[in-house]
C-alpha cells in the first residue's frame, strides 16, 4: 500500500509543476501496479476530490472563482461525470485503455506541434 501513497505524492508535485497530475498516476497504475484503466480512473477520481476541494477554497479566498458564471460548468460537469462513469463501465477496460492512449498521442502531438502563445514566447 505504500506504493500507492508514494504515487499519490509523486503525482501531487508534478500536478502542483503543471503537468498532469491525474494522466500521471492513471499511467503508473496501469503500467506499473498492474491495475485496470477503470480501476485506475476510479483511483483518480477518488485522489481528484480532495485536491479540487482544496483548490476551490484556496481560489474562493483569493476572489479568483466567479460563482455565477460556474454554476453551469458545475451542473454539466457533474452530469457528464455520472453519465461518463457508467458509460466506462460499459465500455470495459481494453478498449476504455486504448482510447485513453490515443487520448494522449493525440495531445502529445499537439503540444509537440502548437505554438507558445506569445506571453510565454516573451519569457523564454
Amino acid at each position: 500500500m505504500i506504493w500507492l501513497y508514494t504515487a499519490a505524492f509523486l503525482t501531487g508535485i508534478f500536478a502542483a509543476m503543471g503537468v498532469g497530475g491525474g494522466m500521471i498516476l492513471i499511467v503508473y497504475l496501469t503500467v506499473f501496479a498492474g491495475y485496470s484503466q477503470l480501476s485506475a480512473q476510479g483511483i483518480n477520481l477518488i485522489y481528484f476530490i480532495p485536491i479540487a476541494l482544496l483548490s476551490v477554497i484556496i481560489h474562493t479566498k483569493n476572489r479568483l472563482i466567479e460563482w455565477k458564471k460556474i454554476i453551469p460548468s458545475l451542473i454539466a460537469g457533474t452530469v457528464f461525470s455520472v453519465v461518463g462513469a457508467y458509460a466506462a463501465s460499459y465500455i470495459g477496460s481494453e478498449i476504455l485503455g486504448k482510447i485513453f492512449g490515443g487520448f494522449i498521442f493525440i495531445i502529445g502531438i499537439k503540444e509537440l506541434f502548437s505554438e507558445k502563445p506569445e506571453k510565454e514566447k516573451a519569457e523564454s
